[in-house]
């Protein structure tokens, strides 16, 4: 186990593309962290980066308190798993597992021992002796970590390692790498563009966007207080339903709909965004907003309302018993204090009501 320290870490590439930027972050031992953003904003190059496979432009990278930056990537003491697996089709299980071992010299009893152990864990005991292209991908993925896990590396990187894996088994190898991080407490740094992923692996998450850090807090803080409108439309499915508002002396103006007594009476006058999530809008007759169907998603435990309200499309998240056609209005209340402000910009927070 240890900790992980980015000290100004950037990354650029030929013809001044920006991959990463101002990432300063310390990783506590331990701790699963978790990056997660659209493509291309730099959460894979980060574990290159700390992997050694890249060469930052600026900045230091530590694990513990050794400065790694110009180390061997071989000398670093981590280990990563990447999406595609990279199992070498020629050996055995038991072989991938055991090869980091052998060229490293280590005593045949005792790599023996590592990958048995290990083996053990994943519950892949059973596939020693085959080879990968007779395995499932869960099963390939569980070699992959195998090989991995059996050198007791200081830090575990994973690059969107579940990609590959169709949604049931997605979900169940999520639960089991949860499982193993309780089990080994090892330091963990995992790249998804999943949020569901992010949002139940994660013992803390950054959001990163075009290079930049947005934030950085835990899974229940970043989905209750984003820092900008970025997050907070990121992080949910479906995502926040965004507004342009007027507030004048106490006043919002939400297109022609007046609202009088809202938790953000006392901000200055001007334009704002306002925001707030599909679970927050719920079913009204008798309400004055109201937002013509467009499209209905059934899920069976849920229904999503996916609506045109002052111009923009609006979701609800609704229970299965609220019923609605395309081209019908739906009536619908909002949980004001548990909605957001923002800059009209979005890139500052003004207040979070809960």
């Amino acid at each position: 186990m240890a900790s992980v320290r980015f000290q100004g870490v950037s990354k650029t590439y030929q013809k001044d593309i920006l991959a990463l930027a101002e990432f300063d972050i310390e990783v506590r031992d331990g701790e699963f962290l978790v990056l997660v953003g659209p493509s291309g904003c730099g959460k894979s190059t980060t574990l290159r980066v700390l992997a050694g496979l890249e060469e930052p432009t600026t900045g230091e990278l530590f694990i513990d308190d050794r400065n790694v930056t110009d180390i061997k990537p071989q000398d670093r003491d981590i280990a990563m798993v990447f999406q595609n697996y990279a199992l070498y089709p020629h050996m055995t299980v038991y072989e991938n597992m055991a090869f980091s071992l052998k060229m490293r010299k280590i005593p045949a009893d005792k790599i023996d021992q590592n990958v048995m152990e290990t083996s053990e864990i994943l519950g892949i005991s059973d596939y020693l002796q085959r080879k990968p292209r007779e395995l499932s991908g869960g099963q390939r993925q569980r070699v992959a970590l195998g090989r991995a896990i059996v050198r007791h590396p200081a830090v575990f990187l994973f690059d969107e390692p579940l990609s590959n894996l169709d949604a049931k088994l997605r979900v169940q190898m999520r639960n089991e790498l949860s499982q193993l991080h309780t089990k080994l407490g090892s330091t963990m740094i995992y790249v998804t563009h999943d949020q569901a992923e992010a949002m139940t692996l994660g013992d803390r998450i950054v959001v990163l966007k075009d290079g930049y850090i947005q934030q950085i807090a835990t899974p229940l803080d970043l989905y209750d207080n984003p820092d900008n409108s970025f997050v907070a439309g990121f992080i949910g499915s479906p995502s926040m339903n965004f507004l342009n508002v007027d507030l004048e002396n106490g006043v919002m103006h939400m297109g022609d709909t007046i609202l009088e007594n809202t938790p953000f009476s006392g901000l200055p006058n001007g334009e704002y965004l306002f925001g707030i999530r599909p679970e927050d809008i719920h079913p009204s007759e008798e309400s004055r907003f109201s937002g013509e169907v467009e499209v209905i998603e059934t899920l069976g435990n849920e229904n999503i309302i996916y609506m045109k309200f002052k111009g923009r499309q609006f979701s609800a998240r609704c229970d299965p018993k609220v019923k609605a056609l395309p081209g019908e209005m739906f009536g619908f209340s909002m949980d004001l204090l548990r909605s957001h402000l923002f800059g009209i910009d979005g890139i500052r927070k003004i207040i979070n009501t809960t």
